[in-house]
C-alpha cells in the first residue's frame, strides 16, 4: 500500500510517501479500514517532532480516520466488510491513518451515517471525542448552564460550540472577527474577538460561564478564574507551554473552582462517544467543517498548515 511515513523525527520535510508498505493485518479484536480520509491534528506533529516518542520507526502519522471496513478479526462480530465507519484513538501504539489502509480496535469506531462524507467523518472523530469528554464527562455541562469555549473556530472549538448548543447551554466563544458569523450559525450565542482589551468584562456580560473549555490553559487560566461563575469547572485540553499555574489561587478558592486536566487518549470507551456523535451527525445537529483536503503527497503541507495557519474547522488527508 501507499502510506505517509517518517523514518526519523524532525520537521515536516521528514514526511514522505512510501510505496509497497505492507498492508496491516487486523488482530482478533480489530478491523482493517480502507481509509478514505484521515484527520490532520496538531498532535500528529508532536509525534513527528519527537515530543511524543513513537513506538517504532518508520511511523505512519494520523490518529483518526473514516473509510470502509476491509477485513475483520476473528473475534469481531459487530462489524462486517463494507461497513462505512469513522473512528479515532490511533496513536504511537498502532498504525497511523495517513495511509490507504489502517487497523483499529473494533471498539474504537462507529457507523458513519448516510449523507455524511468520509472527509467529515475523519474531521470530527478526534476533536469530537475531545469536546464530548471535556464538556460532558469532565464539565458535566447541563441544560441552561453557560459555557465558554476558547478558540471556537478551531477543530475542537467549532465542534464544542455545537455540542454545547445541543445540550441546551448558553454558548459564548472567542475567535477572530472573520469567523463570528459562522460560529453564530453553529449555535454560539455570543462570539467575542479574543484580542479585545475588555475581553473579561465582555465574557461576564454575556454570562459568567459554569463550564470553560480551555485549549491554551497556560495563556488563559488567569482569565478563566476571573470570569468563571462560582462553582465553575475549567477543563484544560491543551497548552503551549509545559508550565501552567494559577495566578490567583485565592480567587479560584473563593469561587470553589474545579480545574480538570484531560487527554483524549484516556477515553475509556471510544465507541460509545463516537456512536453518540454519529447520532448527532445523522440528525444534522453536528456538522464538522472541512477547510481543506490534501493528497498523501501533500501531508507535509497539511502538517505545516495545522500549526501555522489560521483557518476554520479541520484539515484532512485523502489517500
Amino acid at each position: 500500500m501507499r502510506a505517509v511515513r517518517y523514518h526519523e523525527t524532525g520537521g515536516p520535510d521528514v514526511l514522505r510517501v512510501d510505496e509497497g508498505v505492507p498492508i496491516p493485518e487486523p488482530k482478533a479484536d480489530e478491523v482493517r479500514i480502507d481509509v478514505r480520509a484521515a484527520g490532520v491534528n496538531p498532535v500528529d506533529t508532536y509525534f513527528r517532532e519527537g515530543a511524543y516518542e513513537p513506538a517504532t520507526l518508520p511511523m505512519i502519522p494520523g490518529s483518526d480516520f473514516a473509510g470502509v471496513v476491509d477485513a475483520v478479526g476473528g473475534d469481531v462480530t459487530e462489524w462486517a466488510v463494507g461497513d462505512r465507519v469513522f473512528g479515532t484513538g490511533l496513536g504511537n501504539w498502532n498504525q497511523g491513518s495517513y495511509a490507504e489502509y489502517a487497523v483499529a480496535g473494533a471498539d474504537a469506531l462507529a457507523p458513519l451515517p448516510t449523507g455524511v462524507s468520509f472527509a467529515e467523518g475523519a474531521a470530527v472523530a478526534l476533536v469530537g471525542v475531545t469536546a464530548w469528554r471535556a464538556l460532558l464527562d469532565h464539565g458535566n455541562l447541563e441544560p441552561a448552564a453557560t459555557c465558554l469555549v476558547h478558540g471556537g473556530s478551531g477543530g475542537v472549538g467549532h465542534v464544542a460550540v455545537q455540542l454545547a448548543d445541543a445540550t441546551g447551554a448558553t454558548v459564548t466563544t472567542t475567535a477572530r472577527e472573520a469567523y463570528h458569523d459562522r460560529l453564530r450559525t453553529l449555535g454560539a450565542d455570543a462570539v467575542l474577538d479574543y484580542r479585545r482589551e475588555d475581553l473579561a468584562d465582555a465574557i461576564v456580560e454575556a454570562g459568567a460561564p459554569d463550564v470553560i473549555l480551555d485549549h491554551r490553559v497556560d495563556d488563559y487560566v488567569g482569565l478563566d478564574v476571573e470570569v468563571a461563575a462560582p462553582g465553575a469547572t475549567v477543563v484544560a485540553i491543551g497548552n503551549t507551554d509545559a508550565a501552567a499555574t494559577l495566578p490567583d489561587v485565592p480567587g479560584a478558592r473563593a469561587k470553589e473552582l474545579t480545574v480538570a486536566l484531560m487527554s483524549m487518549y484516556n477515553t475509556p470507551d471510544f465507541g460509545d462517544v463516537l456512536g453518540r456523535l454519529a447520532r448527532l451527525l445523522a440528525d444534522g445537529r453536528l456538522a464538522p467543517d472541512v477547510e481543506r483536503s490534501y493528497a498523501l503527497e501533500e501531508a507535509a503541507d497539511a502538517q505545516r498548515a495545522v500549526v501555522e495557519e489560521s483557518f476554520f474547522g479541520k484539515l484532512v488527508v485523502e489517500p
